[in-house]
């Protein structure tokens, strides 16, 4: 018999978003752990609001949303907003019911600011790792560091002389407007972006293409392949080098020594000098190529140096999943302040996935 189409209404309903998720899904392994990091925010989220007036959307909302806008490859706020009217997974994912409206997309705007000042990305993030160091997923003692470009939100024609005062005036209404270079030397120390002033012009290699960028810094552990820590700084010629260094100063103190594997990029005296400062021995790949290497006998001679250079290439997995998955090929923000903010929450998503993965196997 043909089926028909009911066109009325249902008046009262009992389903709710916990009974239409299927109990195999992998959000329900996620939402714990979100849970248990945000329980431990609490005393934050407290005094960052005023105990009376009206009351706002939720900080747990807010970082809520940008944990599934990682895990779903969603471009903006805007989009989001508009696929939580309807999509019953993320109201899960929110504690909202299946008839809430959720919130409009200007609530990120007001109050990011808020979540900046208060550097909850950062202690987001920590609290994450923390969570693998409860399960013991964490090394203490190996670890490997690298940095990657990712690209600013900025174009090349916003990249302009710093004396140029707005003499050459604002780009023309309508078709975008053609510029050009030809025999105008650009450099950092001449030019800087109108759109974002803090992104510089850097590229990867000399038969790649410069473009305006910061530069995202991993510290990876080596026994489950978790992030330990994180940094966006601006991009310089000696900045992967140097927030490495930052990187490992964090690190708890400790009375055996360390490994930090690394690749050619890091075989410089300065790196591995500030490593054995530190008490933490350079597994840094040899670059030879028309020069003497920094790293010697001493080191390469123990089988560990070559295990630490095959683990370490794990490292480009969080980096890939980043510009992939989560959106980061092209930053979506404005500033070093709201991108990192970004990439911390951004690697405390991959944490949380690499934590619940982890979690399946021992179950």
């Amino acid at each position: 018999m043909r089926g028909t189409t009911t066109r009325q209404v249902t008046m009262l309903s009992a389903l709710t978003t916990d009974s239409l998720i299927p109990p195999e899904h992998p959000i329900r392994r996620i939402k714990p752990v979100v849970e248990a990091v945000l329980a431990e925010l609490g005393p934050e989220f407290d005094a960052m609001y005023a105990r009376t007036g009206r009351q706002s959307v939720p900080p747990e909302q807010f970082l809520k949303a940008t944990v599934l806008m990682a895990l779903y490859s969603i471009r903006s706020e805007r989009q989001f907003c508009e696929r939580l009217r309807y999509d019953l997974l993320f109201k899960f994912f929110l504690d909202l019911n299946v008839d809430d409206e959720g919130f409009d997309h200007s609530t990120f705007s007001r109050n990011r600011e808020r979540l900046l000042g208060h550097e909850i990305a950062d202690r987001f993030f920590a609290a994450v790792v923390r969570q693998a160091h409860l399960r013991r997923y964490v090394s203490g003692e190996h670890f490997s560091v690298d940095g990657t470009l990712l690209e600013a939100w900025a174009s090349h024609k916003s990249f302009r002389p710093k004396d140029d005062d707005g003499r050459s005036g604002p780009s023309p209404p309508g078709r975008n407007a053609e510029v050009d270079y030809h025999g105008e030397r650009r450099s950092n120390e001449t030019h800087q972006s109108t759109t974002d002033p803090e992104a510089r012009l850097a590229r990867k290699g000399n038969a790649v293409a410069a473009k305006l960028s910061y530069t995202g810094h991993l510290l990876m552990e080596h026994r489950n392949a978790l992030i330990a820590d994180m940094e966006l700084s601006a991009a310089t010629g000696y900045a992967e080098r140097e927030t490495a260094l930052t990187l490992l100063r964090r690190l708890p103190r400790r009375a055996r020594r360390r490994t930090v594997a690394a690749d050619k990029g890091y075989d410089s005296k300065d790196f591995v000098a500030g490593c054995r400062e530190l008490g933490v021995t350079p597994h840094v790949s040899q670059n030879t190529t028309n020069r003497r290497s920094a790293i010697d006998a001493r080191t390469t001679r123990h089988p560990g140096h070559e295990i630490s250079l095959r683990i370490r290439k794990r490292i480009e997995e969080p980096f890939g999943w980043m510009k992939t998955v989560a959106g980061g090929r092209k930053l979506r923000y404005i500033g070093l302040q709201r991108n990192r903010a970004w990439f911390l929450m951004t690697g405390a998503v991959y944490n949380l996935i690499r934590i619940t993965a982890l979690d399946a196997q021992a179950a």
